[in-house]
């Protein structure tokens, strides 16, 4: 955990499980440690290589927020399986109503008086159980990193058309598990938002609700009262 008056954010690394030409991601936690709003930004000095959702947004007080790291799939490994790039991560109070999708484009600007904090996040790639991190391997041997966690023994007799049909399956199952994992987060931050708008949605609701059947009780009471009377 790295934190500051305003936040935390765990993990103190970017840790990505590092697979050729695939996406790997990562789960970034920031905590809200006060009473106050506040806004976050990621920045990266890798801007191209990584892709953060949501990369800007507003956590209410004591609540938390979810950040996914996406790292573009890579077509070899790093050398020695280290990474230079960078995290920047900024935080600041705002009101409590600012929009978590539409924050102020100076809210980060170091220029004002408000006070920013900044925490930095390195980036760390580990490699697939069963895989080797030697640095001395060619790139052929590089490339047969990426089923290192296969069965072997499985593999070894099925044809290259199971072999491909078995990997398409489980990218399939990566990318479900993955876009389960993002319609998750959206229906977070839809509910906290809707939290922060209920009462007044719910008061509107209500009057209009009240107005319908006031109005249709009118109606019916003059419905009964201008029936004209039965003769017998």
């Amino acid at each position: 955990m790295v934190g500051g008056a305003l936040i935390s954010v765990y993990p103190d690394d970017l840790t990505f499980l590092f697979e050729l030409d695939k996406p790997c991601y990562c789960n970034l936690k920031v905590v809200n440690n006060s009473e106050h709003h506040v806004a976050f930004k990621v920045k990266t000095t890798s801007p191209r290589k990584y892709f953060v959702r949501p990369n800007a947004s507003v956590v209410q007080p004591w609540d938390s927020c979810t950040i996914t790291i996406t790292l573009q799939s890579q077509k070899e490994y790093p050398p020695d399986m280290q990474s230079k790039d960078k995290f920047l991560i900024q935080s600041t109070r705002v009101a409590a109503s600012t929009d978590m999708d539409e924050i102020p484009p100076d809210t980060f600007n170091k220029e004002t008086d408000k006070v920013i904090e900044e925490m930095k996040l390195k980036v760390v790639y580990t490699l697939p159980s069963g895989s080797s991190d030697d640095s001395g391997v060619t790139s052929s041997a590089n490339r047969s990193f990426k089923q290192g966690g296969d069965d072997l023994s499985m593999l070894k007799n099925a044809s290259i058309e199971e072999i491909q049909t078995i990997q398409r399956l489980k990218d399939e199952r990566d990318n479900n598990l993955q876009q389960n994992q993002q319609m998750q987060r959206e229906l977070d931050m839809l509910r906290r938002r809707r939290s922060r708008k209920g009462d007044a949605g719910f008061s509107l609701t209500f009057a209009a609700f009240a107005g319908i059947i006031g109005l249709l009780v009118g109606l019916l009471m003059s419905l009964i009262f201008s029936s004209p009377p039965v003769t017998t």
